[in-house]
């Protein structure tokens, strides 16, 4: 599913560098990043994901090559084929919970919004315990109702490839238990690799895999 090599990447006037000689997951893999803060955990899932590019390397998710894709190409790739859940919640300011869940089917014209689809947000709202706020926008929501309604969106087009920051980082111990949950759920359903970054050992422990990026970074702090 992801195969990463030689790549090397460092933020301009910057002295933080991140460097991965070799990284392989397979497809169906659950595996978590960890590390101290600054090591480029977040830069990772980032550079996975096409939002960032390295400078050397390759990167390749499924089929495709990331880093030869031109901009519009990985947005598309990312679309169509990785769920992302980020710390910042991407939410839509004008759209209620409900409508920011379904964002990935106003945005990408292969996925066809059917009854079901709305059957299936009403079940992941209930599993994280949201179902009483999809009709609030985004201002009355709170960060961890946020960080929820995040994860329904990254979760609800079941691509082959969850990616997760830090997603039950605003969470309290039973909201977070049901989180990871769901998305072991929804990768065992799926059969999709799902890649987690997170400062929590308790959640950390739950992995069959752990990739410590510590040993991919050196200098500043990202």
């Amino acid at each position: 599913m992801i195969a990463i090599s030689d790549l090397e990447f460092q933020f301009p006037q910057s002295d933080f560098r991140l460097a991965v000689p070799s990284l392989k997951i397979a497809a169906g893999e659950r595996v978590v990043i960890v590390g101290p803060s600054g090591s480029g955990k977040t830069t990772l899932l980032n550079l996975i994901s096409g939002i960032l590019s390295p400078s050397r390397g390759t990167i390749r998710v499924g089929n495709g090559e990331m880093n030869a894709l031109g901009d519009a190409a990985r947005r598309a790739f990312r679309v169509a084929k990785i769920g992302l859940a980020f710390q910042n919640f991407e939410l839509v300011g004008y759209l209620d919970a409900f409508e920011n869940i379904l964002l990935p089917y106003r945005l990408n014209p292969a996925l066809r919004f059917t009854p079901e689809i709305e059957r299936r947000v009403e079940e992941l709202a209930r599993d994280t315990g949201i179902e009483h706020r999809l009709r609030y926008f985004p201002h009355r929501l709170s960060q961890g109702e946020k960080q929820r309604v995040a994860i329904c969106r990254a979760v609800l087009p079941q691509p082959p490839l969850l990616l997760a920051d830090e997603p039950t980082g605003q969470l309290d111990p039973s909201a977070k238990g049901r989180v990871v949950d769901l998305l072991f759920q929804q990768v065992e359903r799926s059969g999709a690799t799902l890649v987690m970054v997170t400062h929590d050992t308790e959640v950390a422990g739950r992995f069959p895999r752990v990739i410590n990026c510590r040993e991919f970074a050196a200098g500043g702090s990202r």
